[in-house]
């Protein structure tokens, strides 16, 4: 069984050997990181400290990766994020923390449970002195609430802390002048911030000594850009043309409305907040009749709403991509956590029988491929796409190259109609799909109704027009199983255990098996999880033991796979705590199942 040594550093991972093996085995990550948590109460410049702190920290060359979770309110609580700050590239969130933040009273289990006696913990000492005594640890007292007082405002703490932070790396006293400038226009209050940034910064530097918490790199980060799920989701949809966008505001899923919103008229695109998500679906559906590009982002309350929409776009074969950022449920559940709940009721949303296609985005790259693949299928097959993501992808980010809006599909335009035209003709032998056409795009009628229908949209009660249409809707999932996305596979050609997991799982999970570095074991990691790829069926049904790591507390996706495929899980790790899961989790539940078969063939 796996324990953690703390003496042999970092990620490094001690397993008790049965007996007759060797005495240990340990396993480092190759290179070390520094990790760097806020916490702070909502409403007190937290997320100003931490854009600061990621942007100059990413400017001097170092590799970044941020995380947020956030308490359900609009002010108080204590919120938190991570800056995992390293050599190499880091996308996975994990529990260390080695520099602590403490800016608001009340600091939360999730963080308390994480404290160990490498952790420096740093604040204010009027604000916090007790309650970190009470931990049984010491601070170091930054003075905030006086230093902050002496410059005008209280506001000015995050600037202090900014700055701090580029003193512990020796990043230069002036390293945000220009970052300062462009956030606060008013020259005053931007002066105002450069002082709190260097008082910051000396305190830094007298902490460390002269000596950095972690090299400076060789050079910058060269032609990257920091993205977050939400705003790579987002661009991705972009670059495929969505030109319409509604929503009721829902925690996780209103980050990509709030980007669109944010640059309409950069994309050309209406976004509209509307009072309800069965408004948000309707209109949806119909801007998408009328020929929008039309794209509907909620949560997963919001998404149970929107079922008989959803059946609405079904039967009507009208093309339509739904954002269901994945939360806590049931009912309003754990409003801004996150987990991977609702794969089941998307797949089967909505009443009567026809087909979609389902998008779990395994990080912020393929966030922004899979919204664009979401549309590409959604226009060519005239289905739903609907694209699965949760708070922990959407609120995370890292640099990555710039996203290339020309590898996006390009959108599919409608067919101009002609007299006679038949919205919902039969194709021919061996087809799928019927011409859409749009109302005015043409000179035929285009016509659309809920009921069952004609080839010419007409109400129809006919059994056997029945019979077949509902055989011409679902054909389409036989070429969509054709074109679906194979899984990513990740680890040696030969292997007696696959790990198999999907959706923002994929990058703690992938750091894990690399620390682990175990040699009989692969990763299969799932960007589509419906309809299932042809590569993807001939994995699951290899012999070997199959192995589920899922966020959720039923396994999900094994069952969908095991009704697809008659193969399902021989073992689960499962989190639905309403956080993610920490490479050191990983590292540790898979380290259990795997270490004696690894051991004993002296795998790892």
């Amino acid at each position: 069984m796996p324990i953690y040594s703390e003496a042999a550093g970092p990620f490094c991972l001690i397993f008790d050997i049965p007996q007759g093996g060797k005495d240990m085995d340990m396993i480092h990550a190759p290179e070390p990181d520094v990790t760097i948590t806020f916490c702070a109460a909502a409403g007190l410049g937290l997320q100003t400290a931490e854009d600061l702190a990621r942007q100059m920290l990413t400017k001097a060359g170092y590799c970044v990766f941020t995380a947020r979770e956030y308490m359900s309110r609009v002010r108080g609580g204590n919120n938190s994020t991570q800056i995992r700050v390293s050599l190499k590239p880091v996308r996975a969130y994990v529990g260390r923390i080695d520099w602590l933040f403490a800016l608001s009273p009340d600091l939360r289990s999730n963080i308390t449970e994480k404290i160990t006696e490498k952790t420096k913990i740093l604040g204010d000492a009027s604000a916090m002195r007790d309650e970190i005594s009470s931990l049984g640890r010491e601070m170091i007292d930054l003075d905030l609430a006086k230093r902050a007082a002496d410059l005008g405002s209280t506001k000015f703490s995050s600037m202090i802390v900014a700055g701090f932070i580029a003193g512990i790396f020796m990043l230069g006293e002036d390293t945000a002048d220009e970052l300062i400038e462009k956030r606060f226009a008013d020259a005053v209050l931007s002066d105002k911030n450069k002082r709190a940034f260097r008082i910051g910064y000396q305190l830094g530097m007298e902490h460390v000594k002269g000596q950095p918490v972690l090299m400076l790199p060789d050079k910058g980060t060269g032609d990257e850009i920091f993205l977050d799920g939400n705003s790579a989701a987002a661009l991705g949809a972009a670059s495929a043309g969505c030109n319409y966008i509604t929503a009721y505001p829902m925690s996780p899923g209103t980050g990509v409305f709030s980007y669109f919103a944010k640059n309409a008229k950069l994309f050309d695109c209406a976004a509209e907040q509307v009072e309800d998500e069965i408004s948000a679906i309707n209109m949806a559906v119909g801007a998408a009749y009328a020929g929008a590009r039309a794209m509907v982002t909620t949560s997963g309350g919001g998404f149970a709403l929107m079922c008989e929409g959803l059946s609405l776009a079904g039967i009507t074969e009208t093309p339509v991509v739904v954002h269901l950022a994945q939360r806590p449920g049931p009912a309003t559940g754990l409003a801004t956590r996150t987990e991977q709940a609702d794969l089941e009721l998307a797949l089967y949303a909505g009443h009567g029988e026809f087909p979609r296609a389902l998008y779990a985005p395994l990080n912020v790259e393929s966030a922004f491929a899979l919204a664009g693949r979401a549309f590409h299928t959604a226009h060519k097959y005239q289905v739903q796409s609907i694209i699965l993501t949760d708070q922990y992808l959407l609120d995370s980010g890292y640099p990555v190259a710039k996203p290339d809006p020309s590898s996006v599909p390009a959108p599919i335009p409608p067919v101009r109609t002609k007299n006679g035209y038949k919205r919902y003709a039969f194709p021919a032998e061996g087809e799928y799909i019927s011409p859409f056409g749009v109302p005015g795009f043409g000179e035929g009628f285009v016509s659309f109704d809920s009921h069952e229908h004609t080839e010419e949209a007409h109400i129809t009660e006919d059994r056997w027009i029945r019979k077949s249409m509902v055989e011409k809707r679902l054909k389409k999932l036989e070429a969509m199983s054709r074109e679906a996305l194979p899984p990513r596979l990740h680890g040696p050609e030969k292997y007696d255990t696959a790990v198999i997991c999907w959706g923002s799982v994929f990058e703690p999970l992938k750091e894990a098996m690399e620390i682990l570095d175990c040699k009989y074991a692969a990763l299969i990691a799932c960007e589509q999880v419906y309809p299932l790829s042809e590569k993807f069926r001939r994995l699951i049904s290899l012999p070997c033991r199959k192995i589920f790591v899922e966020g959720n507390a039923t396994g999900q996706f094994s069952r969908v796979v095991r009704s697809l495929t008659g193969i399902g899980a021989d073992e689960t790790i499962l989190k639905y705590n309403g956080f993610q899961f920490t490479v050191e989790e990983l590292v540790e539940e898979l380290g259990k199942l795997l270490a004696a078969r690894e051991l004993g063939r002296g795998g790892c």
